[in-house]
């Protein structure tokens, strides 16, 4: 039996379009059997990296074109959390469709790490990603339930704003290896740890195919408009203007406040006269 490490979807599913779900989720790895030293080098002890991905699906109803059996087209998928390639880290994805549908179990070798079908039914979808041979021997198993319908039942389906259902979490490895840090040192979809005192890593190895590299990338990604943001500048953004919009809140109180009072000041003058 394979160990793995799982994780479970952690808050509430998001119809359509909506703000970013809170990062709450973080998938710690067990650590790396030792049985492959050769390969891996030498290992960090008491350090480690972590990895931001999202994962989700995106539905469009097919409105007039929709059938008993086929209402909506949808795709699910796991991308980097600023859509940058998951390819260096990840290896393959396999999903795990409802055993009504042709070939349910769905293995994707190369990123970007989605896959497209056409349903009426919403359903757990299972997703396995296994990792290169120097980030991880271990897989990560992630659940999502697949999202077709708006969530508010007085929401009108529409074939131009699908459903989007999106989830953030960080892949940790603990105690990586000076091999994989050296692979990707300067890659952004990483958050590269603190290195130990005294330690250098080699100069980051040059990609070899560029068009490979750049294939895995989601930001030019057809269905890119209707992906959420996670990068930590969005929602400081998001936090700066909401509290200007509490700020002005409050001054727009304070002058109601302050023209109450001077009406009752008025008042009470002239009640006294």
């Amino acid at each position: 039996m394979i160990n793995s490490s799982s994780s479970k979807k952690q808050g509430q599913d998001q119809s359509e379009l909506s703000g970013p779900t809170p990062k709450s989720q973080r998938s710690k790895m067990g650590k790396s059997e030792d049985n492959d030293k050769k390969n891996l080098g030498k290992k960090l002890k008491d350090v480690e990296t972590s990895v931001p991905i999202v994962y989700g699906n995106i539905a469009f109803w097919l409105g007039k074109k929709a059938s008993e059996y086929q209402s909506h087209k949808w795709t699910i998928y796991v991308r980097g959390a600023t859509n940058e390639d998951l390819g260096t880290i990840v290896k393959r994805a396999v999903f795990q469709l409802h055993s009504s549908f042709n070939n349910p179990t769905r293995v994707v070798e190369s990123p970007p790490f989605e896959l497209s079908e056409a349903g009426w039914g919403e359903f757990e979808i299972a997703i396995t990603l296994y990792f290169h041979s120097d980030v991880c021997d271990k897989p990560l198993n992630l659940y999502h339930h697949l999202k077709l319908y708006p969530e508010d039942e007085n929401s009108s389906m529409s074939t131009k704003k699908p459903v989007v259902v999106e989830f953030y979490d960080e892949i940790v490895f603990p105690d990586p290896s000076e091999a994989f840090l050296a692979r990707v040192q300067s890659h952004p979809a990483v958050n590269l740890p603190r290195l130990p005192a005294g330690l250098t890593l080699p100069p980051p190895i040059p990609v070899e195919d560029v068009s490979k590299r750049r294939r895995g990338d989601t930001k030019d990604h057809s269905l890119s408009q209707w992906f959420m943001n996670f990068s930590e500048a969005d929602e400081l953004l998001q936090l700066a203007a909401a509290r200007q919009q509490v700020q002005a809140h409050i001054a727009k109180l304070r002058r109601q406040i302050s023209l109450i009072d001077g009406q009752h000041q008025q008042f009470k003058s002239s009640s006294d006269q």
